[in-house]
């Protein structure tokens, strides 16, 4: 975190579902918005980083998450 703290890989892996749970269906948001979503909450992590917990988690890639109405 910004002050050290270690933080463990399931808080942020958690915090990462809920940001993709509560995203606009219709414009999900990109790895990297997520990844500056992540730091402005404290969490500075990279968006290669937002990939690889995407995938071990088997969330699809932004285009596959978009739903049209």
């Amino acid at each position: 975190t910004s002050n050290g703290e270690e933080v463990a890989t399931l808080t942020i892996k958690s915090k990462l579902r809920e940001i993709i749970e509560n995203e606009d269906k219709a414009k999900p948001l990109s790895d990297q918005a997520i990844a500056d979503l992540l730091k402005k909450e404290g969490f500075p992590i990279a968006r290669r980083t937002v990939q690889k917990y995407r995938e071990q988690m088997n969330i699809p890639v932004k285009r596959l998450r978009r739903q049209v109405t």
